[in-house]
């Protein structure tokens, strides 16, 4: 009896304590923490942990993103300050040099004003009524000799800037190519800056030519008008009348006693 009295009393408390022990189990919630071996491992927190990770990993793919862009900006502004290497003013400046050399080597009258005004007043102005006819012919031939002179420096003016035709052709050439090749702005605004150099060196040897043929035919036309006005002079003395014929007593023997 007292056996089956002790068995009924523990198995009694056993049902009091269930309950109490089951407790706990019933009251987890969803993401209940689980052991393995002694480690808990916790769903929600392990979600939430990746989740920041992925966010972070997105933010340094951006930032490597950002200083990709900005190093490709850099090498970009480098390439545009960049200067052209190449320079074509050394030939530019050479062949203007020439031009002007033939400019400066004009004959009898340069191109200067105050000698121009000099000379014209001294050779081509009206013909003196009172100069001999050797002082005209002399006058007359000094005026062939500038316009012989102006014709020929106009010449030779023309075939140095033909002479400049061929380096021109050879620098537009190098420019065109520059620019074409150029990395830059930078490049390619003073490959076209250059190439706008060329083509007022190339106005500039036109400017020569126009002038030295200008200079030719004011020197022909002014010859022209004072050979004229000298012809009028000429004619005139040739018209006047002179003094005619004055009868003198001749000796025909100084030595004889008569």
């Amino acid at each position: 009896m007292k056996l089956r009295h002790s068995l009924g009393r523990r198995l009694a408390a056993a049902l009091l304590i269930a309950p109490v022990a089951l407790a706990p189990m019933l009251a987890t919630p969803a993401h209940a923490q689980f052991g393995f071996g002694g480690i808990v491992f916790d769903p929600s927190n392990y979600a939430q942990n990746v989740l920041t990770a992925a966010r972070s990993l997105q933010q340094i793919t951006n930032q490597i993103t950002s200083l990709q862009n900005e190093a490709q900006m850099l090498i970009n502004q480098a390439r545009n300050l960049a200067n052209l290497p190449y320079s074509s003013l050394q030939q530019l400046q050479q062949s203007v040099q020439r031009t002007q050399q033939l400019l400066s080597q004009a004959q009898n009258i340069a191109y200067d004003v105050q000698k121009i005004d000099q000379m014209f007043q001294q050779k081509y102005g009206n013909v003196s009524m009172s100069a001999s006819d050797q002082q005209l012919v002399s006058d007359a031939r000094s005026r062939w000799q500038n316009t012989v002179g102006g014709l020929q420096d106009a010449m030779r003016v023309q075939a140095g800037v033909v002479g400049n035709i061929d380096t021109n052709r050879t620098q537009m050439s190098a420019l065109v190519g520059q620019s074409q090749g150029a990395t830059g702005a930078l490049q390619a605004t003073q490959a076209g800056n250059q190439l706008l150099a060329l083509q007022a060196q190339q106005l500039a040897d036109l400017t020569a030519v126009v002038a030295a043929n200008g200079r030719a035919q004011a020197l022909q036309s002014a010859e022209q008008a004072a050979a004229a006005e000298q012809g009028r002079e000429q004619r005139r003395r040739f018209l006047t009348p002179g003094t005619g014929y004055q009868p003198g007593n001749a000796r025909m023997f100084p030595n004889s006693g008569n």
